[in-house]
């Protein structure tokens, strides 16, 4: 005779109740509250955005006046008879050779400074000793040195070169004093690549170049697009080395044009803006491109 056993399962105790399951609100938290949006946040992107959307509004639309319309209207009142007579008076007073002077001392200054700042940043990063060590303090005390108060020994150096009112005059001052920000935020990105990554290259015999090619390039684009747009910037906006080291028209860059356009036109402001208008869109939409890179860049090296 056998006796079938069942299996029960423990009674719940009495005036006890099974809790509900919980159940998750979508975008809300595990216990199912809604996060609190951050109004402060919001108004005071909102006040930033005003901040920088009306000049860039008033900048363009007064290009587009004549100087009757500009000095008789509201200056944010959209433009009642739109022309672009005023771009074509500006590409008249040659700001096509302006342009292209800027282009050839951004791309050379930018080239430059991504040349020497990589390998020595990859020197820096991967080599403790003391000599290295000691020559990246004394690039960074580049930092406190503004160029103002090395602009005689500069013009003095550039005179014995016989580099005055050349192109190369302004090109190589620019890349020296971009190169100590271009090195610190290249070599705090290069210190965030594992160190395992270096000696799995060096495992699979890459030597030094093949480490820099096939490990530290790839890797290092955000910075080296960070350094790109910083030092694109600086050499697009490079006034005083222009200014003392320059004088013929056809060594003049952008600022300088701008200048001279501001002294032809006069009081002629429309004309002006237009001018500064075409000045900026090729380093704006160099920025649009490489915006992505710039927070990752930016931020190298300070997690550790």
């Amino acid at each position: 005779m056998t006796v079938a056993q069942t299996a029960t399962l423990p009674e719940a105790p009495t005036g006890a109740t099974a809790a509900p399951p919980v159940r998750r609100r979508r975008g809300g938290s595990p216990g199912g509250r809604r996060e609190r949006p951050n109004w402060l946040a919001g108004v005071l992107a909102t006040i930033w955005l005003v901040i920088v959307a009306v000049p860039l509004y008033y900048l363009v639309a007064a290009s587009f006046r004549t100087r009757q319309d500009y000095l008789s209207t509201s200056p944010l009142k959209p433009p009642t008879d739109p022309t672009i007579d005023n771009y074509v008076t500006v590409f008249e007073g040659g700001f096509l050779t302006y342009l292209i002077n800027n282009v050839i001392v951004t791309v050379a200054t930018v080239a430059i400074v991504v040349a020497v700042t990589v390998p020595a940043a990859y020197a820096v990063a991967r080599n403790a000793g003391p000599l290295v060590q000691r020559f990246f303090s004394i690039m960074l005390i580049g930092l406190a040195i503004p160029a103002q108060a090395t602009i005689i020994p500069v013009y003095l150096l550039i005179t014995q070169l016989r580099l005055y009112d050349t192109l190369l005059a302004i090109i190589l001052p620019t890349a020296a004093f971009a190169l100590p920000v271009a090195l610190l935020v290249m070599t705090n990105s290069l210190r965030d690549i594992p160190k395992e990554l270096y000696e799995a290259q060096t495992l699979d015999g890459a030597g030094p170049f093949g480490v820099l090619r096939n490990l530290v390039l790839p890797l290092a684009k955000p910075a080296i697009t960070t350094i790109s747009v910083f030092t694109a910037l600086n050499a697009w906006n490079g006034f005083l080395f222009p200014l003392v080291l320059t004088q013929s028209e056809s060594t003049r860059v952008l600022t300088l044009g701008l200048w001279d356009f501001q002294g032809q036109f006069g009081t002629n402001v429309p004309g002006l803006l237009a001018a500064v208008t075409l000045s900026v869109v090729p380093i704006f939409v160099l920025y649009l491109v490489g915006r992505r890179y710039l927070l990752s860049g930016l931020t190298a090296g300070f997690g550790k």
